[in-house]
């Protein structure tokens, strides 16, 4: 484990060491499209770790295993051996200030807390950020659709029904979501209530992009999505089943194949490019 960490970092302070005019991005290539992501010098050891994994192939012909809409997709499982960790070694946490769980973000999956207090990431896995739209994280939805189930059974609403049972039959988990945010002013309406929540405790990042702000403080985030943020949806949207181990559906019925390409590129073209912004302190 020590070896672990001090190769890691030996390599991490060669980067950052490196020519600072240049960076290196990711392309992570899905039968869905192509997701560009950019890696945080302000994260070395994860940056590092991502980068060599890439380099070397070992992430190609694995998949995105773990998909859970309007939360992450999640991919990386070098080993191939479900969703356990196992005896892999960690990398230790590298928790930033303003690198937040938005839409696109790249974070590290780990083992929970109980086997893991120091929130150390797993050594190849990962996840990308689906989350809640804004609008999503602007309202109280479990109360908008507490409320809904009470209107759908008044027969003045049959053709209401029959939309979320389309969409039901569909499996279209987005689409009943969108229709339920769509009705929210009937709700508050019928039922004289405001399903708004105080949105001022999210960090200004949140603002109108979404995400999954739970996780903050919890899982090391060390990149975010570039160029292709509407893959994550495509992805997300795959049909999943249950998965037999966590229970959860959230097991691809198809599998998603992952391919990665890294790409050596200026700053100012990246810039130019994508339209990121780096630090100023860089």
């Amino acid at each position: 484990m020590k070896k672990l960490i001090f190769s890691l970092f030996i390599l991490g302070f060669i980067v950052a060491c490196g020519d600072k005019n240049k960076d290196y991005l990711v392309k992570i290539k899905t039968e869905y499209g192509d997701m560009t992501v950019v890696l945080y010098d302000e994260t070395p050891l994860h940056k590092k770790n991502f980068l060599e994994l890439a380099k070397s192939g070992a992430y190609d012909s694995t998949n995105f295993h773990r998909i859970m809409e309007d939360f992450m997709i999640q991919g990386g499982n070098v080993a191939q051996s479900g969703d356990s960790e196992g005896a892999q070694e960690r990398i230790p946490a590298e928790f930033v200030e303003g690198y937040y769980h938005t839409k696109g973000a790249l974070a590290a999956a780990r083992q929970p807390d109980n086997v893991n207090p120091e929130k150390g990431s797993s050594s190849s896995q990962f996840y990308i950020v689906d989350g809640m739209s804004w609008e999503m994280m602007s309202t109280d939805v479990r109360l908008l659709n507490q409320k809904l189930s009470e209107i759908l059974q008044d027969t003045a609403y049959s053709d209401l029904l029959k939309q979320f049972q389309d969409l039901a039959r569909k499996r279209d988990n987005k689409g009943m979501t969108e229709l339920a945010l769509a009705n929210k002013d009937l709700v508050e309406e019928k039922y004289g209530i405001d399903l708004t929540v105080d949105t001022s405790t999210y960090p200004e990042a949140y603002q109108g992009v979404g995400g999954s702000s739970f996780l903050d403080g919890e899982y090391t985030v060390f990149g975010k999505v570039i160029d292709g943020i509407e893959v994550i949806d495509k992805i997300a949207a795959v049909d999943v089943t249950r998965n037999p181990v966590t229970g959860e559906n959230s097991t691809p019925v198809e599998p998603v194949y992952v391919t990665m390409e890294v790409i050596e590129m200026s700053k100012k073209k990246i810039t130019e490019t994508y339209g990121y912004d780096y630090p100023e302190s860089e």
